[in-house]
């Protein structure tokens, strides 16, 4: 039988996780490694942090066991060690949301008024697919677009959707989607494209939402030909 010192040392390791997870800029690294691996240079754009602060941010996340890494030529790429991890991330953020008054008022301090933007669940959008009565825009950055989208969506990076509204086909509706429901990518592209007289909606969710319910996504070539994760 185990005693109260070895029951001690158990539970201390298993928070070790969640000690990990005990920072908004490693949250930050989590939820956007959700979307596909990335390199050093870029998280830290990102997170809006030096290159040294996300390096320590990113070595606490491995060393938790969190994250995993791997080297190609002179730059490292980070991703998230497991879809566990995405679950724990998740059931975090429901948990936060479902107990905590404050976390409302922060959310809409940080997203907005979203009443003026029309929404669509996935159920909905996995029909109108079928259907093939819809456009999807896919407004996140190009690397996260190659590591999983959704099957038929095109990448346009919120930063280029009024530079290249010529390229969506018109005549149908289109669905934006981005990183998830704290993400305003697809927010502010469905206003500019409504602006431009398109018909536009948003996604409810976003990517890592679709992929953890075991719906069909695709991946650029790039990122099927890269090296399997450690």
């Amino acid at each position: 039988m185990g005693n109260q010192q070895d029951k001690d040392a158990l539970f201390d390791a298993l928070i070790e996780a969640a000690k990990a997870l005990g920072n908004g800029r490693r949250a930050q690294l989590i939820d956007i490694l959700g979307q596909g691996e990335r390199p050093v240079d870029e998280l830290a754009a990102e997170i809006h942090q030096s290159m040294a602060n996300t390096s320590q941010h990113l070595q606490r996340l491995l060393r938790s066991g969190l994250a995993c890494s791997r080297r190609s030529g002179t730059r490292i790429y980070y991703s998230l060690a497991s879809p566990a991890v995405e679950r724990l991330w998740r059931a975090l953020r429901e948990t936060a949301e479902a107990h905590s008054g404050e976390l409302g008022d922060l959310v809409r301090a940080y997203v907005g008024d979203r009443a003026d933007l029309s929404m669509i669940t996935r159920d909905e959008l996995l029909l109108r697919l079928r259907q093939g009565d819809v456009i999807v825009l896919d407004v996140r950055p190009q690397p996260e677009y190659e590591a999983g989208h959704i099957p038929g969506a095109l990448s346009v990076p919120f930063s280029d959707v009024k530079s290249r509204l010529r390229e969506v086909p018109q005549g149908s509706e289109i669905v934006a989607y981005c990183r998830g429901p704290y993400c305003l990518y697809a927010d502010e592209a469905v206003r500019l494209l409504t602006e431009e007289g398109r018909l536009a909606i948003r996604l409810e969710e976003g990517f890592p939402e679709w992929k953890a319910t075991g719906l069909p996504i695709e991946q650029s070539a790039t990122a099927r030909n890269s090296p399997p994760r450690p």
